[in-house]
């Protein structure tokens, strides 16, 4: 009777663990020892500037679920546009491939690149950035994989011109209180309106990929959702927008840091050095 119990309460176990997310208002399409097709990213933004060119969105997949080693054979994957979505297609986006495969060559994770991010007749800056939603319509193969319940927002952020890479002097504030971990950042680009700070949180010079992501969009600053340092599973994000003095250069970044016990909230004011 004990061995029943046990086997019944690792059972439910597992039916927890594949049923829920970091966002409980997902529900995955998961049943028995189905395995399911699923975005890495619980969301994601992609900015470039309104010039006319076209820019690949790249999407990460895998295969999740509580028998893969079971899964044998290629996996065909087929991605659509959610009916929730703002952005529209032939405006925002195009679709040039709607399926990929997940191979087991790759331990079934892909990178799925087939829309299209358009810029072409845009005029910046835009009231609300278009947002389009992803979805997993379909998949064949492999055994037993089906269609995940989860679905990708993607922002495409049409962008302005900016330059806000350099050196700043730094104010901290840590759920409300002024702290000093640093005084000084560094702001290099990484992309177009994308930025890597040098420092993040209340620590200094911390992790292998120190600091964090931002992006400019027309003057508002936000945080996209990524790993604490690109290593640890603490998320940082934003919670309200930042923005760019035009005048005076200065920056104005809200995130927040959470784990699974801990939150905190960071508003960093960044004045550039002469």
């Amino acid at each position: 009777m004990k061995n029943i119990k046990y086997l019944l309460l690792l059972f439910l176990g597992f039916t927890v663990m594949y049923a829920c997310d970091e966002d409980d208002s997902e529900v995955y399409n998961i049943s028995g020892g189905d395995n399911i097709a699923i975005f890495e990213q619980s969301k994601t933004a992609l900015t470039r500037i309104a010039d006319g060119a076209e820019h690949i969105i790249d999407v990460k997949m895998k295969l999740q679920g509580p028998s893969l080693d079971n899964v044998s054979g290629d996996v065909t994957v087929t991605i659509s546009a959610d009916a929730s979505s703002t952005a529209i297609e032939g405006v925002h986006y195009r679709i040039d491939e709607s399926s990929f495969k997940l191979v087991p060559g790759q331990r079934y994770i892909g990178l799925y690149s087939g829309i299209t991010m358009l810029t072409e007749g845009i005029d910046t800056p835009l009231d609300k950035s278009p947002v389009l939603v992803l979805k997993v319509a379909s998949t064949t193969g492999g055994g037993n994989v089906i269609a995940s319940g989860k679905t990708l927002p993607i922002t495409l952020n049409y962008a302005c011109p900016s330059d806000l890479a350099g050196d700043y002097t730094a104010t901290v504030l840590r759920d409300g209180a002024v702290i000093t971990p640093y005084s000084s950042v560094t702001v290099v680009m990484t992309d177009v309106g994308t930025y890597r700070a040098s420092e993040v949180g209340h620590w200094s010079s911390f992790g292998n990929v120190p600091g964090f992501t931002f992006t400019d969009v027309c003057g508002v600053i936000s945080v996209p959702q990524q790993n604490l340092v690109e290593t640890y599973s603490n998320q940082v994000q934003s919670f309200k927008p930042g923005s760019v003095d035009e005048a005076t250069g200065t920056l104005r970044i809200i995130y927040k840091i959470s784990s699974d016990d801990w939150e905190s909230e960071y508003d960093v004011t960044l004045v550039p050095v002469d």
